[in-house]
């Protein structure tokens, strides 16, 4: 009698969480507006310390990088590093979470996630960081919405604009800045297989502070796998290998946060005493793309939660992106 309960109270649990997934659901924000190229919306990250911030995606950010100006090795750099299967998913990559629930079954851990380059924009734009199935759930259905909706190219625009590669870095227009003291349209293709071999661990395993020779060393990687699918000829491929990133910024940066730290202690005392794949095949149609490549063979941070776009956020600006 008392397993029978056990039982049919767990059942019960099941079915109204189960419920309450499908609720939640019906009352997802639409990804429509994001067709708009023009269009600037505000959501909010948190920094390295655990304080929110608002962030603006779209032209109204000064660092707001288009497409167009973003090259074609960065592109397929994050797509290499994160994503191979990016042109050819609806959005969800079903062969990867099959071969991630094996691996993880395997290693008896969940080591390995499955989550493709539109699941991380849609978390990142409108969902929580909460490990739970129901915000799962909710990223995979504005992730299917996003891929009927946008193009790929509009996809990888977003994606490129809210990555987070540094504290409070966001965005490879910022990170160009940050790092290399240039515009993201100037990267070279060292610097962009650098920025792209940060993007599983900006905060501590890929953090170029704490682990350069790693963050470098993923980038050989990446570059090697531009070279083999014909992104790079082999006397760039051979050029970018020659090539250190210029790290006198990166310790700059670091002198600059040690001067902070030791200014904010002095004050307070005063006071108050986060394998590469084969690169997917070139993808078609207008709108996907605005770059050119071969024809190939078959081949961490935090997420800011959902605000609604306030009107100011929504004017029309002058100029298409």
């Amino acid at each position: 009698m008392k397993l029978k309960k056990i039982l049919f109270f767990t059942i019960g649990a099941v079915l109204l969480y189960a419920a309450y997934i499908g609720v939640s659901l019906l009352f997802l924000p639409s990804v429509d507006s994001l067709k708009d190229r023009r269009m600037s919306m505000t959501i909010r990250v948190k920094d390295w310390n655990g304080n929110y911030h608002p962030f603006v995606v779209g032209p109204k950010n000064p660092y707001w990088t288009r497409s167009a100006a973003i090259p074609p090795e960065m592109k397929w750099a994050v797509i290499l590093a994160e994503d191979a299967r990016f042109y050819k998913h609806e959005g969800i990559d079903v062969k990867a979470i099959k071969n991630a629930i094996k691996y993880d079954l395997e290693k008896k851990s969940f080591a390995r996630g499955a989550s493709t380059i539109t699941q991380q924009v849609a978390k990142n734009l409108f969902l929580s960081r909460e490990k739970t199935l129901s915000r799962k759930a909710k990223e995979i259905v504005l992730a299917r919405r996003m891929d009927e909706q946008l193009t790929k190219g509009r996809i990888l625009e977003l994606y490129l604009n809210v990555v987070e590669l540094g504290p409070m870095v966001y965005g490879i227009g910022h990170g160009a800045r940050y790092y290399f003291g240039k515009p993201a349209s100037s990267l070279t293709p060292r610097e962009c297989a650098f920025l792209a071999a940060m993007l599983p661990g900006p905060r501590v395993a890929y953090n170029p502070y704490l682990n350069l020779d790693k963050v470098v060393h993923r980038s050989d990687e990446i570059l090697r796998l531009l070279r083999r699918k014909g992104i790079l000829t082999e006397g760039e491929y051979r050029l970018a290998l020659s090539q250190q990133p210029n790290v006198n910024r990166l310790q700059q940066k670091v002198d600059e946060s040690i001067k902070k730290e030791e200014a904010f202690s002095n004050l307070t005392g005063a006071v108050m005493r986060e394998p590469l794949q084969d690169m997917p095949p070139q993808p078609e149609g207008e709108g996907s793309e605005p770059f050119a490549a071969p024809e190939p063979g078959a081949s961490e941070g935090p997420a800011p939660a959902y605000q609604e776009p306030s009107p100011s956020d929504q004017e029309r600006q002058g100029g298409e992106n």
